[in-house]
């Protein structure tokens, strides 16, 4: 067994590092010249041992450890720093991004622990985070568990979200040059489009850069910060009112667990939600599923759940092919079954024709109140409510 190895070995309790194992790590980031990180459970079980260069680690996915509707992961991460510095920018960044319970820079002295830099996220404030202090490591006195626990009551308590309320958690964005009153106008509708699609919309954020960001439609930093405040809001997805293309997508989700979508797949949700007949329901899942398949990149993709919900995360790469094989081979079946369905229908329509059944047709907006007047022009009841394709079937 190595000496990297043995880490996973030791097992904390309610202390946040013991100073055997913090020795340990100083002294083995000594000897090999390179920041070495663990991830530590709040049962104190070490998760995960990190090696990272001189200057930094890079961690992990995580998948085993999501985070979910939590305020707080559950781990916490412990790293060396060669040089004694305090906790970087990007130690912060990887708190915020993480939500991890704390992140702590541990200075290695001559191979023994130095000072010991410790940060943990904030319930509300200007600032995401707070850095508790930079202090000798055998100073440092933290009573971590009963701190934590009360650090997530307090997180809850502001988020206020009834628990049984199991609606995804929606951050609307718009990044956009065109007329200012284009782009609200356009924002205000993609909130309709979230209220039919039962998203629980927490907040708006609007962005009007001079340049387009061909990555991220805005700057890294800004996007970050996107990020940053819908996960401390509590927020379970971002929905873009521009259309995102497979790159785009890709590159937001590898920043964060969050689901990314934009409005295009938000309607075909809808859709989905909607249909009721056969003929409905195979045009949007062969919609759905074309609409995927450029965007199925393994790591962090977001894709629709097929029968109405909003989209979750795409599989991992080693399952990429198969998916992408599975996927166009469920294409190929639709359209035959969708050829299929249009001569029944053809078949259909020319009997009305025969017959001589007169054909009236309401033409107008969604939601412009066209079965509201089809109930008082017949005295029928199709159903009506004011929201954005409430009485759509796509047969």
């Amino acid at each position: 067994m190595t000496a990297l190895e043995r880490i996973y070995r030791r097992k904390l309790h309610r202390e946040f590092i013991s100073p055997e194992l913090a020795r340990y790590l100083t002294s083995l980031s000594h000897e090999i010249n390179r920041q070495i990180g663990i991830l530590v459970s709040r049962s104190g079980n070490i998760t995960h041992v990190i090696v990272g260069d001189a200057r930094g680690i890079f961690i992990p996915a995580l998948e085993d450890y999501p985070l979910g509707r939590k305020a707080l992961r559950g781990l916490r991460l412990v790293h060396t720093h060669l040089q004694e510095e305090p906790l970087t920018q990007d130690d912060l960044t990887d708190l915020a991004l993480l939500r991890f319970d704390l992140i702590a820079a541990m200075g290695v002295r001559h191979g023994l622990p130095g000072n010991i830099s410790v940060a943990h996220l904030t319930p509300a404030g200007n600032e995401p985070f707070e850095i508790l202090r930079n202090e000798n490591f055998h100073n440092f006195e933290f009573d971590f568990l009963p701190f934590i626990e009360s650090l997530e009551e307090e997180m809850e308590r502001i988020r206020h979200f009834n628990p049984d309320d199991r609606r995804e958690r929606a951050i609307l964005v718009s990044v956009s040059k065109q007329p200012k009153y284009e782009q609200q106008d356009s924002v205000a509708e993609l909130d309709e489009l979230a209220r039919s699609s039962d998203l629980l919309v927490l907040d708006t954020v609007i962005q009007r850069p001079k340049e387009i960001n061909p990555r991220y439609l805005m700057g890294e930093g800004k996007i970050k910060d996107l990020i940053i405040n819908a996960l401390s809001k509590g927020a379970t997805i971002l929905v873009f009112d521009q259309e995102l293309s497979p790159s785009q997508i890709k590159a937001i989700s590898e920043l964060t667990e969050l689901k990314v979508i934009d409005r295009s797949q938000l309607i075909l949700d809808i859709f989905a939600r909607r249909a009721h007949s056969r003929d409905g329901k195979v045009q949007v899942e062969l919609a759905q599923l074309k609409y995927r398949l450029p965007r199925l990149t393994g790591k962090g993709t977001a894709m629709s759940r097929l029968m109405g919900g909003i989209g979750g995360r795409g599989p991992g790469e080693m399952k990429l092919e198969i998916d992408r094989r599975r996927v166009r081979e469920r294409i190929s079946l639709l359209e035959r079954e969708l050829r299929s369905l249009g001569e029944a229908r053809k078949q259909r329509k020319q009997k009305r024709i025969e017959t001589g059944i007169p054909i009236v047709s309401i033409i107008g907006y969604t939601n412009a109140g066209k079965s509201t007047l089809l109930n008082s022009l017949t005295k029928s009841y199709v159903f009506v409510e004011d929201k954005l394709f409430a009485t759509l079937d796509t047969a």
